[in-house]
């Protein structure tokens, strides 16, 4: 017998609507994540249990925590999902009930979801970027701090000679103190994209796939885990062109999302 669940997630509360394959009718359940014992819950379930979310970003620790009990997570997709609803009202009920009726049918719009390694992977090269941003936030401060002070050479700003020209740039009290913060911060940064890039390369050593890449022109050691862990497993493509396909949809959603940021941005900042 199979349990199917129909879960509405969000980042404080679930509400789950649930049957079995031999029962007649469906039962709701709602749980709050900081006073219910989610684990609790999806552990009394005997036999298979298949579990129906919508892609969310705050969903990672319990999908993680689902599949470690053993049952199968399927993550849908949330614009398709809303699109098959019979009525325009929503509520939390009726959007598990829908996710529910919709695994019955066999008509749920699962998406991909990487396995667990190339999470992992994934989520380690995100947050890599903050940190480089952050750094390049620093130098570019830097730059303006000798431009200020009558240096126009922008390259090699940071070696060792540009470094020495810097610091011996004639600086006010307060902008003096921001060298030596913005220097400060830059070597940090420095060290800490180090050490993560050290983490990737240890990930990256007995990977074939990574290896075979790089030996490509062009293909470094972040390319070749970003090709490998997004495009795994690579069986699911019939050829280059539906890889190339895959990656212009994500640029066009990564557009609309940013021009829907932008907007809103503009409506907040009125």
């Amino acid at each position: 017998m199979t349990v199917y669940c129909g879960v509405d997630f969000h980042a404080r509360q679930q509400t789950i609507c649930f049957r079995d394959s031999a029962g007649e009718g469906s039962r709701l359940a709602e749980l709050r994540h900081d006073r219910d014992d989610v684990r609790g819950f999806y552990s009394k379930f005997a036999g298979e249990v298949v579990v129906g979310i919508e892609a969310s970003g705050y969903s990672s620790w319990f999908v993680e925590l689902l599949e470690g009990l053993g049952h199968r997570v399927l993550v849908g997709d949330a614009a398709e999902i809303r699109r098959r609803a019979r009525r325009r009202q929503k509520n939390d009920r009726r959007d598990a009930s829908l996710i529910l009726d919709l695994l019955l049918k066999g008509e749920f719009p699962r998406v991909h979801r990487p396995p667990f390694e190339s999470r992992e992977v994934l989520r380690l090269l995100r947050y890599r970027h903050k940190p480089v941003q952050m750094r390049t936030r620093a130098k570019n401060s830097l730059q303006a701090l000798a431009y200020g002070a009558g240096s126009p050479r922008r390259a090699h700003l940071l070696s060792q000679r540009g470094r020495e020209r810097l610091l011996q740039s004639p600086m006010g009290a307060a902008t003096s103190r921001q060298r030596g913060e913005w220097l400060s911060l830059v070597e940090e940064f420095g060290r800490r994209i180090k050490g993560l890039d050290e983490w990737l390369g240890q990930r990256a050593a007995a990977d074939e796939r990574v290896a075979r890449l790089r030996t490509q022109p062009g293909i470094g050691l972040l390319t070749a885990l970003v090709l490998v862990h997004t495009l795994e497993p690579v069986s699911r493509f019939s050829g280059g062109r539906k890889v190339a396909a895959k990656r212009r949809c994500e640029h066009r959603n990564a557009s609309r999302a940013l021009t829907r940021r932008g907007a809103l941005s503009k409506v907040l900042n009125r």
